[in-house]
């Protein structure tokens, strides 16, 4: 006859089941395990001994409000003889005693979230519940250890921004082990409108890594729901922040929970970019941010980004734009829905830009399905393949109405970068979305996307060239020349009339204030001459006229007097902030408090007033923002300077992330790698 094990009390053994599954940096006092791995609870019995195939106890698992079997929210099992990581069992690992050592295995497929645990008749234990991407049978896995460590546990990285001549490498932090976030994250899934309607059917999804990226690329923007971010773009951030103020996910998703939901204003790309990786990686699914170079914004799923600019070569604004660059997500996951070759990379965007099944977000999408042109694929295809490989063309619009083609060298999807595994270097990935330009295998996969040949380059090397070229300091409060370069390619003399100009651009094309401009009615030039023409920019212009991205267009636009044909070339040029200097002082060990020695260097002809310097750093500063106000303002040629302290509380490598703000320099990002001693 069995005898139903009678609990006392049950030790969930957090510190140790936790450090195993790679989740005691969330801390260890709660039990947080991943699926399709085992765990070990001890269980003190109120009477008797237990005693092999005589002792029996049953288990119920549940998570979400409505549990049911049917939906895989409910799981009943009993002990087993030994525990089999395929499905949720439970197996006797001790001798027989009066305290039981018990291991609990989830199924590798279980929905993820909050699970209540029910033992024999009386005894309940609660625990969360993650992807693990450790386990060969879970959808999220992923073979090499030392990208397990980038994509998952790592909570600091690099976003790159600036542009494709001169990527800039801005530090994040992205705190997904920081008290509190594991819960936030886990509240965002339980505010998205399909749990609110019908969060059985929501709980089961759970289980599925491509329905919760669908879900998180939803509500990482508000605009259909109570999601974390506002985005804005233009005309000033009253209300609220600019998106460069931030410095990390881990205080905009604080400020989300703690404001009922309310959206966090505001956010540009990257900044939903990298919340939306700090919530996978917090769930357990591997993620990373990449920044698409010259990325183009299809709006009429026509693959053709159609531009107009006028006799001054100046841009017409429009819907369709090419953003300078743009970032998103890729997570990493099978698609059984797909066939295998399109496993492995999924880019999703949480930026709000085009509705995908009436809903602001886009993706999973393989990576590989955008490379070979794959449109018909689940998600989103040809969005994403328009944003790295849509057609460009440009026509002038006349002063009498009229318009007409110009040659234009405009390709879209360029030094497509994320960190590399390890380091803080760019990793180029353009090679996973394209093949090469021109290559049988592009060409064939434009066929397959039903897409218009390429119309690019075919006119580089005949007739008139047009290039723009820079220097290379190009450093903000610095005045310097830009240059258009024409190259006559004919064996005949040429004369032409050059509009060459500049102006303040924000980081996804929308065109500021006239930086320089110049028009020069006849330019001549001998058959196979060349002729370089400068434009001085001069701080005292465009020093008022630039956003927070530091971008510049310059725009030279070409007419060939005898055959009437026009040409254009645009480049955006990014004007480099000053560093910022990081010296620690102190020997970096846990709980030992350390002083971080900032200092910038002011390179402007005036006065920068409102100095403040802010830092924050995974595991080094509590989960905190620190700043540091200067009391006087820093003259031209002068340093600002702060000591800023802090108490590292886990050891490791880590990223202290450093902030400038002022009147004139705004939000100069910096870092410096730490490695926290035992």
């Amino acid at each position: 006859m069995t005898q139903v094990l009678d609990i006392d009390r049950c030790d969930l053994e957090s510190e140790f089941n936790n450090t195993d599954h790679r989740t005691d940096l969330n801390g260890v006092d709660r039990l947080i395990v991943r699926r399709g791995q085992v765990f070990t609870i001890s269980l003190y019995l109120r009477s008797g001994n237990y005693q092999p195939g005589l002792s029996s106890l049953d288990f119920v698992a549940e998570t979400g409000p409505q549990p049911h079997e049917q939906y895989g929210t409910r799981a009943v099992f009993g002990l087993s003889a030994n525990v089999d990581t395929s499905r949720w069992s439970a197996a006797i690992i001790s001798p027989p005693g009066d305290t039981v050592a018990v291991s609990i295995c989830c199924a590798p497929d279980a929905p993820i979230g909050r699970y209540t645990l029910t033992l024999g008749h009386s005894a309940r234990i609660e625990f969360i519940l993650l992807f693990n991407p450790w386990c060969p049978g879970d959808a999220v896995y992923m073979e090499d250890e030392q990208s397990l460590a980038e994509y998952v546990l790592s909570q600091d990285g690099i976003i790159f921004r600036g542009s494709y001549k001169h990527p800039i490498a801005t530090p994040w932090n992205f705190g997904q082990f920081e008290s509190g976030i594991l819960d936030i994250c886990l509240r965002i899934l339980d505010m998205n409108p399909k749990c609110l309607k019908n969060p059985g059917k929501d709980c089961s999804g759970r289980r599925n890594p491509i329905y919760v990226s669908r879900v998180l690329s939803a509500m990482v923007n508000c605009n259909d729901d109570k999601g974390v971010l506002l985005g804005k773009w233009s005309d000033g951030y009253e209300g609220g922040v600019s998106p460069l103020f931030w410095r990390g996910s881990v205080e905009i998703l604080r400020n989300w929970d703690t404001q009922a939901c309310q959206p966090v204003r505001y956010g540009q790309c990257w900044v939903f970019a990298a919340v939306a990786c700090s919530v996978f990686r917090a769930l357990g699914i591997p993620c990373r941010v990449v920044t698409n170079y010259m990325s183009a914004h299809d709006t009429n799923s026509n693959l053709v980004i159609e531009r107009f600019i006028n006799e001054n070569g100046e841009l017409i604004q429009s819907r369709e734009m090419i953003w300078n660059y743009h970032c998103w997500v890729e997570s990493w996951m099978t698609r059984p829905d797909l066939k295998p070759d399109f496993n492995g990379w999924q880019a999703s965007d949480p930026t709000p830009q085009e509705k995908s099944e009436g809903v602001y977000c886009c993706g999973p999408i393989p990576v590989r399905a955008i490379k070979d042109g794959e449109l018909l694929f689940k998600y989103d295809a040809p969005f994403v393949f328009a944003e790295v490989n849509a057609d460009v063309i440009t026509s002038m619009k006349k002063k009498d109405g009229s318009t007409s083609k110009v040659t234009t060298t405009t390709v879209v999807g360029q030094k497509i970068s994320t960190k590399s595994v390890g380091s803080d270097a760019r990793e180029d990935i353009t090679h996973l979305y394209k093949y090469p330009e021109g290559s049988d295998e592009e060409r064939e996969a434009f066929k397959k996307a039903n897409h218009q040949n390429k119309l690019l380059h075919q006119q580089q090397n005949e007739g008139l060239h047009l290039t723009i070229k820079v220097t290379a300091d190009m450093r903000k409060g610095c005045d310097f020349d830009v240059f258009a370069v024409v190259t006559n390619n004919t064996q005949s003399a040429k004369k032409c009339r050059l509009v060459f100009g500049s102006c303040a651009v924000s980081y996804n094309g929308f065109l500021g204030q006239n930086c320089g401009f110049k028009d020069l009615l006849n330019v001549e030039l001998s058959p196979g001459g060349e002729r370089r023409v400068p434009l001085r920019l001069n701080y005292s212009k465009y020093g008022g006229q630039i956003t927070e991205d530091n971008l510049i267009r310059l725009a030279a636009l070409l007419f060939d007097y005898a055959t009437k044909e026009a040409t254009l070339a645009v480049r955006n040029i990014v004007l480099e902030n000053p560093d910022i200097k990081v010296r620690i002082l102190g020997e970096p060990k846990i709980s030992r408090k350390l002083a971080a020695e900032i200092t910038l260097h002011n390179p402007l002809p005036e006065r920068l007033e409102d100095c403040c310097f802010s830092i924050e750093g995974a595991n080094l500063t509590g989960g905190r923002v620190i700043s540091e106000r200067l009391d006087s303002s820093v003259g031209p040629g002068e340093d600002a300077k702060v000591k800023i302290y802090f108490t590292p509380n886990h050891s490791g490598l880590r990223k202290l992330v450093v902030d400038f703000n002022s009147s004139k320099l705004c939000h100069v990002k910096g870092y410096r790698n730490v490695i926290i001693g035992k």
